[in-house]
């Protein structure tokens, strides 16, 4: 076991709901808080997405195209799952249990996949069913189109609603001039689907001529962080920004939430692609980092295990490798804290049924947060 102390690295000040880095904190500052962190599942690398059983065995999908059960201390290989397009950032990705599994069984994925249309390949949205160590009853249900060969912004992430609504993302896969702002075309959205794949009859552009209907929202980047809020039940994202401007959004019906015609962020050169950040018609993001940390997986803290983390978010940072934690005070974020920095890449992050925090880590494993008394 390992103890890490947090230290707080900066207060935010907020002009509008869109909030960044203003200054450092002093040194007098500090917040001087022990946990312990515990290895729970050793030796992955590069865990995407992470879901319970109701026995408290795990799945988790690697990156690569391994599906694993881990139980009773130790890594089942699951067989029968789809083939997987591994290129890029796309391969394995997120997985989810229905909300009444314990009743259906279905647990939901999203993969990288080449099937459908032209050369590449494009996010999917699949679902089955574990029978032993297999995985069966298999049945695509949604697949953006068209394929592509560039290798970058597949999501994805899934949650469900309280209404029992499915939502799944699917970055801009490289084609922000073109995707994200166009309804009638796949990537840069949020999607909402009913649990059987079919289209919701009050999805926002159900009626519309030619568009992708099972979209809820657009003009997102590439967004790898989804979560319903335990106290408001409403989905929150966080997506990547280019080279600053990271966000978190909520993600309301209908909306267009900007990308790339409004961003906080400037290309990777350091050139600009747009000169404004904000627009009529689209909407302003919660919350905005500059310089990025890479943003990846994302839980609300509900538990009452951690009675000071409470209403807080957590996002795992790629670049920077650590956790941070959002604090937020009246619906607006006031101060950040670094957590576990050096500990590495993080891909998620989740509150498990048994309410501790789970943290997976690339080239580690996935560690349980345990908080010191």
């Amino acid at each position: 076991m390992k103890k890490f102390s947090i230290v707080l690295i900066a207060f935010i000040t907020c002009a509008t709901c869109a909030q960044q880095i203003e200054s450092e904190v002093k040194a007098e500052d500090p917040i001087n808080i022990n946990y312990t962190t515990q290895m729970f599942v050793p030796d992955l690398d590069i865990p995407w997405g992470m879901t319970f059983l109701p026995d408290g065995s795990l799945l988790i999908t690697e990156k690569s195209g391994e599906l694993i059960h881990f139980k009773n201390g130790k890594k089942i290989n699951i067989e029968g799952t789809p083939e997987i397009y591994v290129w890029g950032q796309g391969g394995f990705m997120d997985i989810k249990l229905h909300p009444n599994y314990s009743n259906n069984g279905w647990i939901y994925i999203t993969h990288a996949s080449s099937e459908g249309s032209g050369e590449g390949g494009n996010t999917a949205l699949i679902r089955g069913k574990l029978d032993g160590s297999k995985l069966t009853d298999l049945e695509v249900l949604y697949k953006a189109e068209p394929n592509t060969k560039k290798g970058q912004h597949w999501g994805s992430r899934i949650e469900f609603d309280n209404e029992g609504f499915l939502y799944f993302s699917v970055g801009d896969r490289g084609n922000r001039n073109v995707n994200p702002q166009d309804i009638t075309r796949d990537g840069g959205k949020i999607y909402r689907l009913n649990d059987d794949g079919s289209i919701p009859e009050d999805n926002p552009f159900v009626g519309t001529n030619n568009a992708k209907t099972a979209i809820f929202s657009f003009g997102h980047r590439n967004p790898q962080g989804m979560v319903k809020h335990p106290y408001t039940g409403s989905i929150w994202v966080n997506e990547h920004g280019p080279k600053g401007g990271d966000e978190i959004n909520i993600v309301e019906k209908g909306k267009n939430y900007g990308w790339p015609v409004i961003s906080y962020g400037v290309n990777y050169s350091g050139t600009p692609f747009t000169d404004i950040t904000e627009k009529d018609g689209m909407e302003q993001p919660f919350f905005y980092w500059v310089p990025s940390i890479a943003p990846s997986g994302m839980t609300i803290v509900s538990s009452e295990k951690y009675p000071n983390w409470k209403g807080n978010i957590l996002v795992g940072s790629l670049k920077f490798k650590y956790l941070e934690r959002l604090i937020i005070e009246n619906n607006k974020v006031i101060k950040r804290e670094k957590l576990f920095e050096g500990l590495g890449r993080i891909r998620n992050v989740i509150q498990a049924p048994d309410n501790y925090i789970y943290v997976a880590v690339e080239n580690h494993g996935i560690i349980k947060i345990v908080p010191e008394n």
